[in-house]
């Protein structure tokens, strides 16, 4: 598993004062707020000390202590922001979706393959998977109802099939 996850994308400055604008990738300002530190890159190497953090419409204003002015901070425009996973608790029977993608989805009763997560996205409702398979990209809501078991560590989902779901005709 990665140690290093995405939390959002910096999309503009913010301001005169170093401010940025986020994108969110993550569950909200609330999650992104909990940070002391974010980084740059995927080993750690390029730290930002957390100021302070603000829900702006969709999204987030983030001051770091490093970023003091509108140049720098444009200078950072397209980079996405990473924290550190063991910085990033979660709670029993939540999953990062970058530990999801990989993972095979198994019928809970058969055992049958039915492919692989290859994406998640959320248009509302629900988390949905996209499960890659030969028979091409099928969408699973990421459902009680639906998604059984997930099991990120042995890279699975269990899931109970409904009717629409796979059905071939």
């Amino acid at each position: 598993m990665k140690e290093f996850l995405e939390v959002g994308k910096i999309t503009s400055a913010h301001g005169l004062r170093g401010e940025v604008k986020i994108e969110l990738w993550c569950d909200g300002v609330e999650f992104l707020a909990a940070f002391n530190a974010l980084y740059l890159d995927d080993e750690g190497k390029e730290k930002l000390t957390v100021k302070s953090v603000r829900r702006q419409k969709n999204g987030a204003i983030i001051k770091f202590d490093e970023i003091s002015d509108i140049n720098a901070a444009e200078a950072l425009r397209g980079k996405a922001l990473l924290c550190k996973r063991s910085d990033a608790p979660l709670e029993k029977g939540r999953h990062f979706i970058a530990d999801l993608i990989g993972c095979r989805v198994i019928d809970i009763e058969t055992k049958k393959e039915y492919g692989t997560v290859s994406g998640v996205e959320n248009y509302g409702a629900s988390d949905i998977l996209e499960i890659k398979s030969d028979k091409g990209l099928r969408l699973v809501p990421l459902i009680n109802e639906i998604v059984k078991e997930i099991d990120a560590k042995q890279s699975y989902i269990a899931i109970q099939n409904m009717k629409g779901l796979f059905d071939e005709n």
